[in-house]
């Protein structure tokens, strides 16, 4: 048995469903308040939107003291989301949000930011919305008597925030004087907003994928922030870049060192070990690192990292070769089983449909992947039965759950081959995705390959439009700062 299935096996048994037969555990601990030793009962129980919770509950027979608490007991995902929903109709204000308690939420149109709250919540957007105008409306009273000009300043975003509550029933446009935007930033992953057009995208909703910054794992207690890095070697710090107050010229030169590295180790046939944190307990794991030639395409370097505390495992491929002129839509009509066994490499910056199956992945859904046809269809299925929350428990809508429930049984029996024929397109703006020939180097009639020219947009998402690559050694200090 895997490390990967070992974890899953325990957490089934410490992670039980919610009845009546459910115990709890107790431990004593001592009390905040008199300083005797009270009992704190634990429970470890699933819940549909929340997943894995913790449940505590601490009694002070002493003093009489109670605390209850909720936790998540869910992992962080391998990057931090961004929910960006565009409010423009009372049906969005009704959307249900999970926000977790790392997650921070923002407005946009009226510059204002809420911090990560104590604990998670499950709401909608007109929820949250009335939550923060209860919160900045409780002391008013007293502000309008000692400072009057702070008093007049949250006036003004409470009036906002108000307005906000006011959208129409029917399809309001943009331009709608009440329309806003709510940002839900949250770096473990773990806090979702409702599409209500799922499982395809919804045009009011963008989710975006980002790595996590070394001050965000202090901040949520996954990094040590007095940690010492003096034994890492120079070496192992060109490899992960974490040289500090380097300007970019330095980076630049870094990254060419990092490149040569992975080179000279990919012709020795080597792989490249070098230590990293679990993303989802922190504990010091390993990253192994190889560059891979592909026929007919480019090399990619491909990284795996496992943890030998939790059994997480994640795996990685990045393109090793430089960044094409124009994107590349890849379009493959699957006739028959032999097709699902099909080589594809989805880069993190390409996007994936099925029309038959009105299926459409953004970019960055499932980051970037080296399988067969048949094995990202089944990791699509995995990550969409698995982290849709709001098709889950008594809240539901049967109507959207049934559809749901239809949508993966049609992607499962496609995955299995009893769905023929079906197509594949793979649009990849940075044409670094790749679905197997197998009539190389000789045209393949099932499969068509277009080339285009990138859009403004895609080239700014993608952080070309800024990218210098010709005398940036002659960089100012003060533009490298």
């Amino acid at each position: 048995m895997s490390a990967e299935q070992e974890t899953k096996s325990s957490e089934g048994q410490l992670f039980q469903d919610l009845d009546a037969d459910a115990t709890a555990t107790e431990i004593e601990s001592m009390c905040v308040r008199c300083q005797n030793n009270g009992i704190t009962r634990l429970l470890l129980t699933r819940i549909p939107h929340f997943k894995s919770v913790i449940l505590m509950a601490f009694e002070c027979p002493h003093c009489g003291f109670r605390n209850n608490e909720v936790r998540s007991g869910e992992a962080m995902q391998e990057t931090g989301h961004i929910h960006e929903l565009r409010c423009t109709t009372k049906a969005d204000l009704n959307r249900q949000i999970v926000r977790n308690n790392t997650a921070s939420i923002s407005i946009p149109e009226i510059e204002f930011t809420a911090p990560p709250a104590s604990s998670s919540s499950l709401t909608t957007a007109e929820g949250l919305v009335s939550r923060f105008i209860e919160d900045l409306a409780a002391d008013q009273d007293q502000r309008k008597e000692e400072a009057p000009e702070v008093f007049q300043a949250i006036e003004a975003i409470l009036e906002k925030l108000r307005n906000a509550l006011t959208l129409h029933d029917e399809d309001g446009a943009e331009t709608s004087p009440h329309a806003f935007t709510l940002v839900v930033d949250d770096p473990t992953g773990n806090s979702y907003v409702e599409n209500l057009c799922a499982p395809n995208p919804d045009p009011k909703l963008t989710v975006r994928h980002y790595r996590r910054t070394r001050d965000q794992m202090i901040e949520m207690g996954y990094l040590n922030p007095d940690a010492d890095d003096a034994q890492w070697t120079e070496k192992e710090k060109q490899l992960v870049g974490q040289k500090k107050q380097i300007n970019m010229v330095e980076e630049m030169e870094a990254a060419k060192k990092v490149m040569q590295a992975i080179k000279e180790a990919s012709e020795a046939k080597e792989i490249l070990t070098f230590p990293a944190n679990c993303s989802s307990c922190g504990a010091p794991c390993d990253t192994r690192m190889q560059m891979v030639n592909i026929p007919h395409f480019q090399e990619v370097i491909i990284m795996s990292t496992t943890c030998d505390k939790c059994g997480f495992k994640s795996n990685e491929v990045k393109c090793g070769g430089a960044i094409s002129p124009k994107g590349r839509r890849i379009t493959l009509k699957i006739e028959d089983s032999d097709d699902l066994s099909r080589d594809i490499l989805k880069s993190e910056t390409s996007s994936f449909s099925v029309p038959e199956l009105d299926l459409d992945m953004v970019a960055g859904t499932m980051g970037g992947r080296f399988t067969t046809v048949e094995g990202l269809l089944r990791q699509l299925h995995e990550e969409l039965s698995g982290r849709v929350p709001f098709l889950e428990g008594d809240s539901a809508e049967s109507g959207k759950r049934e559809k749901f429930e239809k949508f993966l049984q049609r992607l499962e029996e496609t995955a299995n081959g009893n769905v023929l024929p079906f197509t594949i397109i793979v649009d990849d703006p940075m044409s670094h995705s790749y679905v197997q020939n197998l009539y190389a180097p000789d045209p393949d009639p099932n499969m068509v390959c277009e080339d285009y020219e990138r859009t403004f947009e895609q080239n700014e998402d993608l952080g070309l439009n800024d990218i210098n690559v010709e005398n940036y050694e002659q960089i100012e200090p003060e533009q490298s700062k």
